[in-house]
């Protein structure tokens, strides 16, 4: 059983942290949050829970206007640039023990997270507070850097403050800054239940509505060269549609042939041959993060409500 948020307000005030508590409805964006705080003393964090392809996991706080790539810190890491992505929500119950909406430095006080690394933005130096859900998305704490880090250095944890917008080379003579913040060991999760077929009828419904949309994907690509089409057809709509960074691929590289569709002609003989691959480049990278962020939220925010609705009618049935 991880903390509770009480538990954890406990243990700051023995160890005389000094925060101050905001209590709130139920948020789960940095935007909702805003609505209750925003006009406080104080800057608001993002946190990213991550893992990489080995099963570490690490935890990326920033504040809400950080620009964060996760390609460009994949490469900073030594992990490659593809060697993170979003954590599978599984994890959060199993090793951060908190709900959706609720990650914070703060979730590493619970023993199951002790080898998840964390990042934080070194911009939090630079503020007089920040806000910080306390475990729970319906309470804020604010408290300065130094506070923070002696929060972490309590539970063992070296405060690592980081330039999460730099883009250092990363080569043969320059190896990763960040190399020294991957956990030393993986972190096992329960293993995963075969993936099963769906039911026959489901099924049929997912061939139709992929057949369908392969139909009209073909229909509207005709200013767009055979790659495009054949990508377009190839797309698994129930894969994409529940994982947000396939989601948010599909969008980007519909994104990206729109824009190299519309430039040609005159405006590549002034602007040269080059100028299409950059804008598509640019598109992707300033882009990306945003994109994932906004589907994991659109999805975790249905999976809430869902949830809050199953139980309200389950409650009312009960004489």
């Amino acid at each position: 059983m991880g903390y509770s948020k009480d538990q954890l307000l406990a243990r700051l005030q023995e160890l005389q942290v000094d925060f101050t508590q905001y209590d709130h409805p139920i948020v789960l964006t940095v935007e909702a949050q805003a609505k209750y705080v925003g006009h406080m003393k104080g800057a608001l964090s993002k946190n990213l829970f991550l893992k990489d392809k080995k099963h570490r996991f690490y935890i990326v706080s920033a504040l809400a206007d950080t620009k964060v790539d996760l390609k460009v810190l994949s490469q900073r890491l030594g992990l490659g640039k593809a060697g993170l992505r979003m954590a599978p929500e599984e994890a959060l119950p199993e090793i951060l023990q908190v709900p959706l909406g609720c990650v914070t430095p703060f979730a590493l006080v619970n023993d199951s997270a002790r080898n998840v690394s964390l990042m934080l933005d070194k911009g939090f130096k630079d503020q007089e507070c920040c806000f910080f859900h306390p475990l729970s998305n319906d309470t804020s704490i604010s408290l300065n850097a130094h506070n923070l880090d002696k929060f972490l250095k309590s539970i063992g944890k070296d405060p690592a403050y980081v330039d999460l917008e730099a883009n250092p080379s990363v080569g043969k003579d320059q190896p990763p800054d960040l190399a020294a913040l991957v956990p030393s060991d993986a972190i096992p999760l329960p293993e995963e239940p075969p993936k099963a077929a769906p039911l026959q009828a489901s099924e049929k419904n997912h061939m139709s509505v992929n057949n369908k949309s392969t139909a009209v994907t073909a229909k509207a690509a005709k200013p767009y060269n055979d790659v495009q089409k054949e990508k377009s057809t190839n797309v698994n709509l129930s894969r994409t549609f529940t994982d947000p960074e396939k989601f948010v691929e599909e969008i980007l590289e519909k994104t990206s042939a729109v824009i190299l569709s519309e430039i040609k002609g005159e405006t590549i003989k002034e602007h040269g041959e080059q100028l299409g691959a950059l804008v598509s480049d640019s598109v992707k990278k300033h882009l990306s993060l945003d994109l994932i962020n906004l589907a994991t939220i659109l999805k975790n925010t249905a999976y809430t409500e869902g949830f809050h609705a199953g139980t309200h009618h389950q409650g009312s049935r009960c004489p």
